[in-house]
């Protein structure tokens, strides 16, 4: 009874992609024998579990192909997981387990279940549109949200969404022992990046409060205080002093050299800080922003958190002010993946927020005194000068931020002149550059429908930023949205999700490997070149990369679009 338990326990469940066969013997010279398990592969295999019963117990199984990870107590059935070398196949090859078997009594037979590890079986249904807009909100909404809790870093809750992830990076901790798990990972690597992390929670945060409206219809309001609180949490941790603040976790030389699974990582992970002699005033006013809104965001849901929020957000914009530089060049590690080049917009940026949330006129006089005139560049992790405009003008009404809006949108429009407009593709992406196109169109789209919300051309407005975020939902005939519409990218240049499912290992075969990435959740990538063409290739991380800070205004720009749905019904 108690074999049996455990055949019913280790046998898989059978799916479209598993693939089956029986041994045949090539030797047997009584009580030992070498045999085959020969797989004719149909798909792509990237990383395979193998799942062999036998008739009768087998005293010692010996094969090269794979290692052996678990039996039966009977001996009678063997899971195999490939090594490194021998999980990648293409249609059309041939996987050979060869195995010696020693037994006694009569020769055993053998069948196999070869199971493709490369195909997630967790997958999130389409949602039905039954409003008749032509593109579903909330299944964007949904799945948006989904990405961030795939991106989490340290120990995950108990309701982890995404089963694929498990705890990882554990240890990770600051240069005098101070806890810096949690997070998330920044984009297809596995370092944790302050700068950009909080930025993208300001986004995100920025749109929960202004269109809170949008995640209660598409019932995600719980999973989007969730969504933002996990790098809140994170960020309080990083504040381990009066004028201290930690703003990296890894090291990008080191991190992006390995090819695995954030669980699977060996390498230092290393912490980076701000300090009094070494200080980052766009770093510092970046983290208290996010913590402003974040605390208006969690005024009435959680008021204590709220007031911890507000406490911290207040003293790291004194450091910012107090002790000037830019991040960057005090920790050089950070510098050849984010370097900053000013830190007057942040403190815009950061004195615009903490008077939203405090009404203090003091860090209204910030915010205008540190605000830079004229066109902005177009909102970014480094850029905030478009916020700002919004924010000041809805603030004071002074026609100063209200022009410069006006002519920053001007050049991001169609039909702009002069040297400062953007040129569009062919198919009608504004197209700013190209590490990471979709990231400021969508950006922009969220920048255009908050200028409509204060009353700036609100029908014209409305309009462009709907035409750049169908253009990344599928306008142009494909989506460029991982996980959603027609013809989605399926190789995105992300380490977790191009891992095959545990217990595969993972590795840089992985990354070259043909095969589609066996995990998708939806987030826009970088985006096409200027004339559209796209390459769906793994590789190719200026295009196809995927990234915290890519999402953020594109989330809240659905989250805004869905809005203005309402209020059409």
């Amino acid at each position: 009874m108690t074999a049996m338990l455990v055949l019913l326990l280790v046998l898989p469940v059978l799916t479209h992609a598993d693939m089956t066969t029986t041994m045949t013997s090539v030797n047997d010279w009584g009580g030992r024998m070498q045999a085959h398990f020969r797989f004719q592969i149909t798909e792509e295999l990237n990383g395979w579990e193998c799942f062999i019963t036998f008739s009768s117990p087998i005293a010692k199984l010996t094969q090269w192909m794979g290692d052996e990870i678990e039996h039966s107590t009977d001996n009678t059935v063997h899971i195999l997981v490939n090594r490194r070398h021998t999980g990648v196949k293409k249609i059309g090859d041939t996987l050979d387990i060869t195995v010696q078997l020693e037994y006694s009594g009569t020769k055993p037979t053998g069948t196999a279940v070869l199971k493709n590890l490369g195909v997630d079986t967790f997958t999130v249904p389409p949602l039905p549109n039954s409003d008749g807009t032509k593109y579903n909100y909330d299944e964007v909404l949904e799945k948006s949200i989904l990405f961030y809790a795939a991106q989490r870093s340290g120990k995950l809750p108990a309701d982890n969404p995404i089963p694929w992830r498990n705890d990882s990076a554990v240890l990770d901790k600051g240069q005098n022992g101070e806890d810096l798990t949690g997070g998330w990972y920044d984009a297809g690597d596995n370092v944790k990046f302050g700068f950009p992390m909080s930025a993208t929670v300001t986004i995100l945060a920025w749109g929960l409060l202004e269109f809170k409206d949008a995640y209660f219809a598409s019932e995600e309001l719980g999973e989007m205080y969730d969504c933002i609180r996990w790098p809140l949490e994170w960020m309080l941790k990083c504040h381990t002093g009066k004028n201290e603040l930690y703003v990296q976790v890894g090291d990008g030389g080191k991190d992006h050299a390995f090819w695995g699974r954030p669980e699977d990582m060996k390498m230092d992970r290393p912490a980076f800080k701000i300090t009094a002699t070494n200080p980052g005033s766009d770093v510092a006013a970046e983290y208290a922003a996010a913590m402003a809104v974040g605390s208006m965001v969690f005024k009435e849901k959680d008021p204590a958190f709220s007031s911890k929020l507000l406490t911290h957000a207040k003293q790291l914009y004194d450091f910012a002010k107090t002790y000037k530089g830019v991040y960057s060049t005090s920790v050089p590690e950070a510098a050849a993946y984010y370097r900053s080049v000013m830190y007057e917009d942040e403190l815009s940026w950061g004195g615009a927020w903490l008077y939203m949330a405090t009404n203090d006129s003091q860090y209204l006089d910030d915010a205008e005194k540190n605000y830079q005139t004229g066109a902005a560049w177009g909102q970014s992790w480094d850029d905030k000068n478009t916020g700002n405009m919004i924010l000041l003008y809805n603030m004071t009404k002074k026609d100063i931020y209200k022009q410069d809006l006006e002519l920053t949108f001007k050049n991001w429009m169609p039909g702009g002149t002069g040297g400062d407009a953007l040129p569009y593709t062919p198919k009608g992406l504004a197209f700013r550059l190209q590490w990471g196109s979709l990231r400021y169109a969508s950006n922009m789209a969220f920048m255009a429908l908050l200028a409509a919300e204060v009353g700036m051309h609100p029908t014209e407005y409305r309009k462009w930023a709907k035409s750049q975020i169908g253009y990344a939902l599928g306008d142009t005939g494909r989506s460029f949205v991982v996980g959603f519409g027609v013809n989605p990218p399926s190789r995105p240049h992300h380490r977790g999700s191009s891992c095959p499912m545990i217990p595969g290992p993972c590795s840089d075969l992985n990354k070259q490997a043909d095969a589609l990435n066996p995990h998708h959740y939806l987030v826009p990538f970088g985006g096409p070149g200027q004339n559209d063409q796209y390459t769906d290739d793994r590789n190719n991380y200026i295009n196809n990369e995927v990234a915290c800070d890519y999402n953020a205004g594109f989330q809240s720009a659905v989250a805004g679009m869905y809005t203005n749905k309402l209020m059409s019904l």
